[in-house]
């Protein structure tokens, strides 16, 4: 078992409305730009499908088509959205249970607040890989890497170098 908490909070400020950040996390023609890639599909509703997309690069290291399953929990565009989340990467995440995800977003102002709640309890290699701190390009960056990488093309409209 890690020592990685079950429960992470993840915060980032974008120069960007809620609406445009709803977008690039719900829209497939959004996620494909940002993070790993791939695209999702939501169907916003309580008890709605969620999955997201392996990218043609992560189906070439032999991933599944789909990448990552859940459930809609709650939806209130564009401020808040819940879902369960379960990776299907390799034998040892689908084994673990689904989690829970929240993303919060406030705005004041043209600026928003993006928090992700990731609740990985009874999930210790979700709770590792989720957290950050390995090397993105190999599937380490996690939530920090992701949410920089959506701020650099919300505010420049460009990935961050390197991405």
């Amino acid at each position: 078992m890690s020592d990685t908490k079950a429960v992470q909070v993840f915060r980032i400020v974008i120069k960007a409305s809620a609406q445009a950040i709803w977008e690039a996390i719900t829209k497939p023609e959004w996620t494909e730009r940002y993070g790993y890639g791939g695209r999702v599909a939501y169907d916003l509703v309580s008890d709605g499908r969620f999955s997201h997309g392996a990218s043609p690069e992560m189906k070439s290291f032999g991933l599944p088509d789909e990448i990552i399953v859940g459930k809609v929990i709650e939806s209130d565009p564009p401020r808040k959205l819940v879902q369960t989340w379960h990776p299907l990467f390799d034998p040892a995440t689908t084994a673990e249970p689904h989690t829970r995800l929240t993303y919060e977003i406030t705005e004041h102002d043209g600026v928003c607040t993006v928090t992700i709640t990731h609740d990985a309890t009874n999930a210790p290699k979700v709770a590792t890989m989720v957290s950050g701190g390995g090397d993105p390009q190999q599937g380490g960056g996690g939530w920090p890497w992701i949410l920089s990488d959506l701020k650099s093309l919300l505010e420049t409209g460009k990935r961050m170098a390197g991405s």
